[in-house]
Protein backbone atom coordinates (compact mmCIF):
# COMPACT_ATOMS: atom_id res chain seq x y z
CA UNK A 1 0.00 0.00 0.00
CA UNK A 2 1.05 3.44 -0.78
CA UNK A 3 1.25 6.19 1.85
CA UNK A 4 1.74 9.82 0.78
CA UNK A 5 3.56 12.15 3.42
CA UNK A 6 1.44 14.15 5.63
CA UNK A 7 -1.82 12.92 4.49
CA UNK A 8 -4.53 10.95 6.25
CA UNK A 9 -3.82 7.35 5.68
CA UNK A 10 -6.24 5.48 8.74
CA UNK A 11 -8.82 5.48 10.78
CA UNK A 12 -8.88 3.89 13.88
CA UNK A 13 -12.80 3.53 15.39
CA UNK A 14 -12.67 2.90 19.25
CA UNK A 15 -14.68 0.11 20.71
CA UNK A 16 -15.69 -1.13 23.78
CA UNK A 17 -16.97 -4.96 22.27
CA UNK A 18 -14.49 -6.07 19.69
CA UNK A 19 -16.79 -8.95 18.57
CA UNK A 20 -19.73 -7.09 18.85
CA UNK A 21 -18.32 -4.16 16.53
CA UNK A 22 -16.58 -6.34 13.97
CA UNK A 23 -20.25 -8.18 14.02
CA UNK A 24 -21.80 -5.01 13.04
CA UNK A 25 -19.51 -3.61 9.97
CA UNK A 26 -19.92 -6.78 8.42
CA UNK A 27 -23.43 -7.06 8.83
CA UNK A 28 -24.11 -3.52 7.61
CA UNK A 29 -21.21 -3.02 5.20
CA UNK A 30 -19.62 -6.29 4.23
CA UNK A 31 -16.11 -5.40 6.47
CA UNK A 32 -13.48 -7.71 7.05
CA UNK A 33 -11.11 -7.25 9.21
CA UNK A 34 -7.37 -8.60 9.88
CA UNK A 35 -6.95 -9.98 13.12
CA UNK A 36 -4.12 -8.96 15.19
CA UNK A 37 -4.98 -10.12 18.45
CA UNK A 38 -7.46 -9.56 21.34
CA UNK A 39 -7.92 -6.11 21.26
CA UNK A 40 -7.19 -5.01 17.92
CA UNK A 41 -8.67 -5.69 13.79
CA UNK A 42 -7.47 -3.75 10.80
CA UNK A 43 -10.36 -3.09 8.73
CA UNK A 44 -9.57 -3.88 4.92
CA UNK A 45 -10.28 -1.78 2.54
CA UNK A 46 -9.41 -1.89 -1.62
CA UNK A 47 -5.88 -0.94 -1.46
CA UNK A 48 -5.12 -2.50 1.69
CA UNK A 49 -5.55 -1.41 5.56
CA UNK A 50 -7.71 1.49 5.41
CA UNK A 51 -7.95 1.61 9.30
CA UNK A 52 -8.71 -0.36 12.56
CA UNK A 53 -10.83 -1.03 15.40
CA UNK A 54 -9.27 -0.52 19.07
CA UNK A 55 -11.31 -2.11 22.02
CA UNK A 56 -10.81 -0.28 25.23
CA UNK A 57 -13.39 0.40 28.22
CA UNK A 58 -14.71 3.15 27.02
CA UNK A 59 -15.01 5.00 23.37
CA UNK A 60 -12.74 8.23 22.64
CA UNK A 61 -13.70 11.20 25.26
CA UNK A 62 -15.58 13.05 22.47
CA UNK A 63 -16.37 10.13 20.11
CA UNK A 64 -15.36 10.03 16.98
CA UNK A 65 -12.57 8.28 15.07
CA UNK A 66 -8.69 8.45 15.41
CA UNK A 67 -7.07 9.89 12.29
CA UNK A 68 -3.54 8.97 11.45
CA UNK A 69 -1.36 10.62 9.66
CA UNK A 70 1.57 9.23 7.44
CA UNK A 71 4.93 10.63 7.44
CA UNK A 72 8.31 9.70 5.86
CA UNK A 73 10.33 10.64 9.02
CA UNK A 74 8.55 10.82 12.26
CA UNK A 75 11.03 12.75 14.42
CA UNK A 76 11.25 15.73 11.87
CA UNK A 77 7.08 15.66 11.82
CA UNK A 78 7.29 15.35 15.63
CA UNK A 79 9.47 18.64 15.34
CA UNK A 80 7.13 20.57 13.30
CA UNK A 81 4.02 19.95 15.08
CA UNK A 82 5.55 21.20 17.93
CA UNK A 83 6.86 24.20 16.09
CA UNK A 84 3.52 25.01 14.88
CA UNK A 85 2.21 24.97 18.12
CA UNK A 86 0.98 21.57 18.57
CA UNK A 87 2.08 18.53 21.79
CA UNK A 88 3.24 15.53 21.63
CA UNK A 89 1.03 13.38 23.78
CA UNK A 90 2.28 10.28 23.75
CA UNK A 91 5.47 8.33 22.04
CA UNK A 92 7.25 8.20 19.27
CA UNK A 93 6.75 4.15 20.77
CA UNK A 94 6.85 0.99 18.28
CA UNK A 95 3.90 -0.68 16.87
CA UNK A 96 3.40 -3.85 14.44
CA UNK A 97 3.74 -2.47 11.03
CA UNK A 98 6.80 1.01 12.23
CA UNK A 99 6.18 3.66 15.20
CA UNK A 100 3.36 6.42 15.80
CA UNK A 101 2.90 9.40 17.79
CA UNK A 102 0.06 11.40 19.06
CA UNK A 103 -0.40 15.22 19.17
CA UNK A 104 -3.01 17.67 19.94
CA UNK A 105 -3.39 20.31 17.77
CA UNK A 106 -3.80 24.24 19.62
CA UNK A 107 -7.76 23.16 19.92
CA UNK A 108 -6.94 20.24 21.67
CA UNK A 109 -8.01 17.98 18.93
CA UNK A 110 -5.74 14.62 19.10
CA UNK A 111 -4.80 13.09 15.78
CA UNK A 112 -1.57 10.41 15.65
CA UNK A 113 1.20 10.29 12.91
CA UNK A 114 2.67 7.32 11.50
CA UNK A 115 5.75 6.01 9.83
CA UNK A 116 7.17 2.82 8.42
CA UNK A 117 10.97 2.68 10.46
Amino acid sequence: MTATHHRIDYVELTVTDLAAAKAFYAAAFGWEFNEYGPGYAGIRGRDGEAGGLYEAAEARPHGGPFVLLFSEDLEESGRAIERAGGTIVDGPYGFPGGRRLHFTDPSGNELGVWSRD
